[in-house]
């Protein structure tokens, strides 16, 4: 490394001045890149629906290397995001596994490489995923430095999960009180034409939402729509019968 000692930035600042999580893991990589003075690229790997894909990357390379590693549905980085656990690549060229990708790997100028994971075992896995140019070329890095940010993407992204939760959770909700309240609306007009209770006219409208094969809420959202509307001419109403 360099005489000047990288400093990581920080993560609060940096959730705070993002606006998404693509650009934070964006600046992550990079980070992991400035960190890494001998890698010649870095990329962070999801899974989403079953199919890895490269989210963020930076420097040159790292886009290439992981989907020869897709294409063939093995290798470091997907070994990585399928385990939870680190995997260093000391040297392509004396590598066994994962098949045709080392050979490919070090045809490309890749020598070594180090993928460690990320949101280890959830719905959205991943990796982090550096490559170098020379044998070993991760040994010249601060590894703890790098964990601690493949630590930080793992948070990121499981607020990013917590938050999408919540938000589906409040529309979820949303969605609910405003049948609720129509439905309340359709339960007071069928008081006032009935002359029944609460409980009378909810009974009604279930009857009717059965009868016309209709969901309860769209039942009542017509009933509601339809109130001091003339009648049809051929006599049809929304008034459900008991």
């Amino acid at each position: 490394m360099g005489d000047e000692t990288y400093q990581s930035p920080d993560m609060t600042s940096l959730l705070l001045g993002t606006d998404s999580l693509e650009q934070f893991l964006q600046v992550l990589v990079e980070s992991a890149l400035a960190m890494a003075s001998t890698a010649h690229g870095v990329g962070i790997t999801l899974e989403r629906q079953h199919r890895p894909l490269t989210v963020v990357s930076a420097g040159t390379g790292a886009p290439d290397l992981d989907e020869a590693q897709y294409g063939q549905d093995d290798g470091p980085c997907l070994e990585a995001l399928r385990t939870g656990h680190e995997i260093a690549v000391k040297d392509m060229l004396g590598e066994e596994r994962w098949g045709p990708y080392p050979a490919y790997a070090a045809a490309c100028g890749t020598r070594s490489s180090v993928s460690f994971p990320v949101a280890a075992r959830t719905h959205t896995a991943g990796a982090l995923n550096l490559y170098f140019a020379k044998v070993a070329g991760f040994a010249d890095t601060d590894l703890f430095d790098l964990r601690t940010l493949a630590a930080q993407a793992t948070g990121a992204i499981a607020l990013a999960q917590r938050i999408a939760d919540a938000e589906e959770y409040a529309a979820d909700l949303q969605k609910a009180m405003e049948s609720r309240s129509v439905i309340d609306q359709a339960i007071g007009v069928i008081m006032a034409q009935q002359r029944c209770s609460a409980e009378e006219a909810f009974t009604l409208l279930r009857k009717a939402s059965q009868r016309r094969n209709i969901k309860l809420r769209h039942l009542c959202a017509e009933l509601v729509a339809n109130v001091g509307r003339k009648p049809p001419s051929d006599g049809r109403t929304l008034r459900p019968r008991p």
